[in-house]
């Protein structure tokens, strides 16, 4: 029951969410439903004049030709309804059209934005298929709820009552006939609605499966080849694809089920008219004009039953798509900007770590680490893969927050902190470089893409980026690749580093940012580096040519500080700094041991 109650209320939620964007266009709504009231209730008229033409101008066929011009004025009233009802129809369907349109706008850009305030650990999570599944083939549920749903479930619904009262009013015994169907229609209904919706859940799932290994594997596309693994792949895909089809399946198997039981109750109807009507108009009970007319009103009930299957699935589709996405966007992230931020003044570039420790999953990842850094310090970080370097790095600039201790940059506590401004603060080169299918120029200029092509020329040129940009054909309009395809490893490294820099940050962190660059390129963007006064820089490299020039270096093992100090300093402790320095220049000179002791 508890579970029963969730779900209940999940859904409550996400139809408030939903109807929270529906609501903006309720007068459209209204409009284009007082439309289709007007065209449901002309749908009486044709009828009527059927009718008439059949009792009062046909008749007994006698004399008809002195009725001749009552007859062209009614089949001139049935076409001018026809055509103000066809306008009429024309026009409220251009109206949910655009309504369902403007929705969607709406709630792409809500969904996104929500998306972009996600933290790390939402998209540790989810996959990025899935995710672009609520915003392709969910959305599009919705849109084809609030385009067509809505008005075809009021008009379906206005056309049967209409339908039931005119027939009443013809005469209430062949009334009585066709509302016998209405406590079966009731039921199936109920139990279609029941069956239906886990399997459109499940269609969802799978669908969102689907989808991600599609999106992982065309991304990954090189590595697929590089392995020869396309027949591996494309097995992987035949599952998803199968059990995606499976699920499909198994949902028309519902409707398979139900909707040829609507088809039958709607076609009972017309026997059951044909049978009653046809044996009251013998007995002289009834007209044959009134037959003929209940017969006109007769598709009113028949398309509503014939309707209800269809739209239950339709209707269940969109509940679906909406809980989906709305239990994607409900989800608050971890790390927020506090309610009062204490700062949000730009930072200056202290840093202090005091007894931070950090866990994931249960796993602890840093233990009680502490160091200071002060405005304009160069800080060097080493140690093996594993060992904690990039989530100091990930803490400082909030992308977690610590399990135990505090970040503090400028004195003030990071959690403490207006995120925008802190993150604008920082200037971060990653390990795993992103380039975005833009102009060289567009990507080094995408943290300010105000600034002038002279600030790009200078930040490339500090990352030693400018020479090889110049030598492409298009030179900083050259487009590149979705992630940088196309362009080295070093290459793309060096643009990720102008990109850092070009902010002019109080903090930069170049995370393993020059492990693709030779050692030419690298000793010439760390001499740039130095021309950097004011900002603070974290280096985390394993080359000692990188670090060997910091204020301090920390060297990690395990989540802990096992050395800390600088260049010459831990060149003369026997630990882990000293073992990768000799691997990487051979011994260390005698004469340095001796005089540092």
């Amino acid at each position: 029951m508890k579970i029963i109650k969730k779900e209940s209320g999940d859904w409550r939620a996400a139809m408030r969410w939903f109807y929270g964007f529906l609501a903006r266009y309720r007068w459209k709504i209204g409009v284009g439903l007082v439309l289709v009231t007007i065209a449901s209730i002309l749908a009486i008229v044709n009828p009527r004049i059927t009718g008439y033409i059949v009792d009062d101008i046909i008749g007994d066929g006698k004399n008809i030709g002195d009725r001749l011009p009552l007859l062209g004025k009614a089949l001139a009233a049935m076409i001018a309804v026809t055509v103000v009802q066809s306008v009429v129809r024309l026009v409220y369907l251009w109206m949910f059209e655009t309504c369902s349109q403007d929705t969607l706008y709406d709630m792409r850009d809500d969904v996104y934005r929500s998306l972009l305030q996600k933290d790390f650990a939402f998209y540790n999570r989810n996959r990025t298929g899935d995710l672009m599944s609520r915003q392709t083939g969910d959305m599009m549920a919705i849109r084809h709820f609030v385009a067509y749903v809505i008005y075809q479930v009021y008009e379906n619904a206005l056309l049967f009552v209409i339908a039931l009262v005119m027939i009443f009013s013809v005469d209430w015994r062949i009334g009585i006939a066709m509302i016998t169907v209405l406590p079966v229609t009731a039921i199936m209904t109920y139990f279609q609605s029941k069956e239906i919706k886990p399997r459109f859940m499940h269609i969802r799932d799978q669908f969102s499966a689907l989808n991600a290994l599609a999106q992982e594997n065309i991304s990954g596309n090189r590595v697929v080849r590089a392995f020869a693994k396309e027949d591996y792949e494309i097995q992987k895909f035949d599952v998803e694809n199968a059990e995606y089809r499976d699920a499909e399946l198994d949902a028309a198997n519902v409707w398979t089920k139900y909707v040829p039981i609507f088809e039958v109750l709607s076609s009972i109807l017309t026997v059951m008219l044909m049978l009653v009507g046809g044996i009251m108009c013998v007995k002289g009970y009834m007209t044959l004009g009134n037959m003929v007319m209940i017969n006109s009103y007769l598709w009113m009930l028949n398309n509503p039953l014939r309707m209800f299957g269809w739209l239950i699935n339709d209707y269940q589709r969109f509940t679906t798509s909406v809980m989906k996405i709305y239990n994607t966007v409900s989800e608050k992230p971890a790390v927020m900007t506090p309610r009062y931020p204490k700062s949000s003044d730009k930072i200056k570039g202290e840093v202090e770590f005091r007894h931070v420790s950090y866990e994931a999953d249960g796993e602890p990842v840093l233990r009680d680490v502490s160091f200071h850094v002060r405005p304009g310090e160069k800080v060097g970080i080493l140690g093996a893969t594993g060992s904690g370097k990039s989530t100091i790095m990930s803490l400082l600039c909030r992308f977690y927050d610590v399990t135990d201790g505090k970040v503090l940059v400028d004195g003030v506590d990071v959690r403490d902190r207006e995120l925008h401004t802190l993150r604008d603060g920082i200037g971060l080169a990653m390990q795993d470089v992103f380039l975005f299918s833009d102009t060289i120029e567009g990507n080094i200029a995408y943290g300010d893409p105000d600034c002038t092509f002279e600030q790009v020329e200078w930040a490339s040129k500090i990352a030693d980026a400018d020479g090889f940009i110049r030598e492409m054909s298009d030179g900083y309009d050259t487009v590149v690749g979705e992630r940088g395809i196309g362009l080295s490893g070093g290459q793309k490294q060096r643009i990720a580093l102008a990109r850092a820099i070009l902010k002019k940050p109080s903090i930069i962190i170049l995370d393993d940012t020059t492990s693709a660059v030779d050692m030419e390129t690298e000793a010439q963007i760390q001499h740039e580096l130095t021309n950097l006064k004011n900002e603070t820089v974290f280096v985390i490299a394993q080359r000692i040519s990188s670090l060997k020039d910091c204020d301090q270096i920390l060297v990690l093992k395990d989540g802990r500080i096992v050395e800390h100090g600088t260049h010459d300093e831990l060149v003369n402790i026997d630990g882990y700094y000293r073992t990768v320095f000799t691997h990487q220049y051979g011994n260390v000179p005698e004469e340095l041991i001796a005089e540092r002791r």
